[in-house]
Order: C-alpha cells, then sequence, then structure tokens
C-alpha cells in the first residue's frame, strides 16, 4: 500500500565546498593492472588527496607493438575522470609504454585532455627520483621480455642515468607479472645490483615491488626506486604533498 507521502524542500541549504578532497590525482591505467591502484591507496592519505583512475584497453603480450598501441587511448581516458574539471596531476601508469611511446608524447596525449596539468609516468618519474636521491649510474630489473627490457635500457642511457646492468624475468603477460611473489622480487633484486650501481630501479607498474623497496634497500644498503613508488612520490610532491611517507624506502624522505 502506498502511503500519502511528499517529500519537501529542505529548511537547511546546501552549503557547498570548493572540493570534497583539496588535491586530485588522475590516473590512467591498463584495464590488466593489478597493482597501481592498490600501492596509490596504500601510500595516499585519503584526506588529502583523491586518486580519480579510468582504464584503457590493453592487449597482451606486452610488446613494443601493443605498447605504442595504448597512445591514441590515453586522451579520451583522460578526460572520463572528473570531465571538465581540473585536477592537480595526471599520471599514466605503464612503464614500458612511457619507454617505448617518449615521456614528450605521453605528455601530449594526457594534456590534450587536461591542458596545462603536469603529466607523470612511471619512467619520468624515476629520473626525477634518481635526480633527487643522486643516482647518477643505475641497475634495472624488469619483469618483461629481453626485448622490452632492452628498449627500457636504452631508452634510460639516452634520456637518464648510465645503466650499469639489465635484468629480466622474462614474462609477457603483465597479469603474470603481477603475480611474481615478494620473495622473488627481492632476492632477483639483490642478484641484479651492479656493485658499482648508485641505485636500483625496479620496472613496472604491475609488479608488486613498492612494498618490497625497504627491504631490498636494507639488504643492499643504497636507494631503491620502483615505478609504483617513483610515480606516487612525483604526484605527490607536484601537488604540494611533502610529508615523509615510512616503510616505502629513503625516496620519501626527500
Amino acid at each position: 500500500m502506498a502511503l500519502d507521502i511528499h517529500s519537501a524542500p529542505s529548511r537547511v541549504p546546501a552549503r557547498l565546498d570548493g572540493r570534497p578532497v583539496s588535491k586530485r590525482i588522475a590516473l590512467v591505467a591498463l584495464a590488466t593492472d593489478h597493482t597501481s591502484e592498490r600501492d596509490f591507496a596504500r601510500i595516499c592519505d585519503p584526506d588529502q588527496i583523491g586518486v580519480y583512475v579510468n582504464r584503457i584497453e590493453f592487449e597482451n603480450p606486452t610488446t613494443k607493438e601493443t605498447l605504442l598501441k595504448t597512445g591514441p587511448r590515453l586522451t579520451e581516458a583522460a578526460a572520463q575522470i572528473l570531465p571538465g574539471e581540473e585536477v592537480d596531476v595526471v599520471a599514466y601508469g605503464c612503464t614500458a609504454a612511457s619507454i617505448v611511446l617518449g615521456n614528450d608524447a605521453v605528455g601530449r596525449y594526457l594534456n590534450a585532455a587536461k591542458p596545462d596539468t603536469p603529466c607523470v609516468t612511471p619512467s619520468s618519474a624515476a629520473f626525477d627520483a634518481f635526480a633527487a636521491l643522486g643516482a647518477k649510474r643505475v641497475s634495472l630489473l624488469t619483469p618483461y621480455s629481453p626485448e622490452v627490457t632492452d628498449e627500457m635500457a636504452q631508452y634510460f642511457a639516452a634520456h637518464g642515468p648510465e645503466v650499469a646492468s639489465a635484468a629480466c624475468f622474462g614474462l609477457t603477460d603483465d597479469r603474470e607479472m603481477a603475480r611474481i611473489s615478494e620473495d622473488s622480487i627481492i632476492e632477483a633484486a639483490v642478484a641484479a645490483c651492479d656493485s658499482q650501481a648508485d641505485a636500483l630501479f625496479l620496472s613496472c607498474t604491475a609488479l608488486r615491488a613498492a612494498t618490497c623497496v625497504q627491504r631490498i634497500e636494507d639488504r643492499l644498503g643504497k636507494p631503491v626506486v620502483s615505478s609504483n613508488q617513483a610515480m606516487i612520490w612525483r604526484c605527490l610532491r607536484l601537488a604540494g604533498i611533502t610529508d615523509p611517507v615510512q616503510g616505502y624506502g629513503r625516496l620519501f624522505e626527500i
């Protein structure tokens, strides 16, 4: 039986805040990504910053050809994150794609949707991290195939620090990359780091490396940078958040 009740306007008017949260990050992730959002949630204080995510189509295997296909998808994906509203930072969460596309190209795709907004990729953030840590010579560990890893080493050598050594797990499916155990990451990282390297870089946003960084640093006695750790650190700093975060390596002490 329907009740004869009708709503009435509230006698208390709605008062609007400027934003539900003071800082906003727009993150474009791969459709197959299992890891990036979880790392942002671990590290970012939700009372300070909102992380708003959209995903783009991605087809495994992870090759130069499939990574290049992601570029034209970035603008529409970024445009659908808080449409017509400004964000503090816009990020693309794929390290390998940022390498094969080039960070300048990624920035153009993202800024077509979010003009005049700082853009971050894991590789651009890694370069900023190495500079902040004073690392001029690095070792690389990736989950990728040798071909994609070689592409990354060449890009680093051309745009960032000197590459002392590079090692890879040889996988081609990013869903499997997300399943690499933390013990495997830690042991492979220690084995991959050249004694003459100033720091170690753990590539791939799928890799569950951010939670391993502190333990690897304790073993190596030198800075360790991972894709998600660096991307989140750079996004926070660009958004004006400089609070240290414990448990994610020396980078978050800067």
